[in-house]
């Protein structure tokens, strides 16, 4: 087995590294929506992201593993902090670098292994952005562009560019960081005939609530509504705030029958969270689902104005 071999800036990187305060903190929303996105686009079992300190290497964010480090010496991610370049290995079996690592010959059993480098402003590599399966696979120019855009959103958020794509009072996506995610979710559903519904919903009487209440029983109510629906949809299914008291969630997998049901769900759990969480006031909503249709929706925008326009009308009869 080699070692994953160390720059020889390496003490200057791992300062960098511990200078972003980010190592053994807790899971963050926009993280791990990269690595829930990256094991559905690619079908893979486990995606990554992981940083690589002076002797392990730590995952701030993890989907398909039961750890949260493993040691530097034998990470495929310490390849590529060397090689300041994407590293692809289609069967590590196979390839004398890691045939023998013990974590190909024993759990998780790595074959297949990807990994982009996450560069800080400076230029450091902090980590990877990385996607692992247990079989050997191919990897197309399509995937290496794919990965590679995934890859690029979590580098900005680790610089601190994440308000871009990140809403910093509830933790979900912006709509800019809706669109860069719905982008790839939407040529996925394509690409393998996968159906996908998108939900629009707006707070009933919000206004009414901060003006009776104050904005700090408003933001509370944004937060509550957002944490139930991180609650209530899967993993795969992009939540976001668009502004205001305006959210939605992209459905991947899901008939417009199944996401009728699955917002049918979500009211129940949202009206029921007022008591819980002991607000002054009550918690409701209006909501418009569509489904996606590549013939009819050209474009993530054209989804958001149907489910918009189904809202309202629901609104007005309420």
């Amino acid at each position: 087995m080699l070692d994953a071999p160390a720059p020889r800036n390496d003490d200057e990187r791992v300062a960098a590294l511990r200078a972003l305060n980010i190592l053994d903190t807790g899971s963050e929303e926009r993280f791990d929506r990269l690595t829930r996105l990256a094991t559905k686009l690619f079908e893979v079992p486990i995606a990554l992201v992981s940083l690589i300190d002076q002797n392990r290497q730590w995952f701030k964010s993890v989907k398909g593993l039961s750890v949260s480090e493993t040691p530097r010496n034998i990470s495929f991610c310490g390849h590529v902090v060397f090689c300041h370049e994407t590293l692809v290995i289609k069967d590590a079996s196979r390839d004398a670098r890691f045939a023998d690592n013990p974590l190909v010959t024993g759990p998780p059993h790595i074959r297949f292994y990807a990994g982009y480098p996450l560069k800080d402003i400076d230029g450091y590599v902090m980590g990877t952005l990385c996607i692992i399966d247990s079989v050997p696979r191919p990897f197309s120019s399509e995937d290496l562009q794919n990965l590679t855009d995934l890859g690029q959103m979590a580098e900005r958020e680790l610089n601190a560019i994440q308000l871009a794509t990140h809403d910093s009072l509830t933790g979900l996506s912006n709509r800019r960081g809706l669109e860069a995610l719905a982008e790839k979710a939407l040529k996925y559903c394509v690409r393998h005939n996968v159906p996908a519904s998108l939900a629009f919903f707006d707070l009933n009487k919000f206004k009414a609530i901060n003006d009776k209440h104050g904005h700090a029983v408003g933001d509370q109510v944004l937060k509550i509504f957002s944490a139930k629906m991180l609650e209530k949809f899967r993993d795969s299914d992009i939540c976001a705030r668009l502004g205001g008291d305006e959210f939605v969630v992209l459905m991947l997998d899901t008939t417009e029958q199944q996401a009728a049901l699955a917002i049918e769900n979500f009211r129940e759990l949202v009206a029921h969270s007022s008591a819980e969480e002991k607000l002054p006031c009550s918690i409701a909503f209006s909501s418009g689902v569509v489904f996606y249709n590549p013939f009819r929706h050209a474009s993530l925008h054209e989804l958001l104005q149907e489910s918009d326009k189904l809202m309202y009308q629901q609104k007005a009869k309420s």
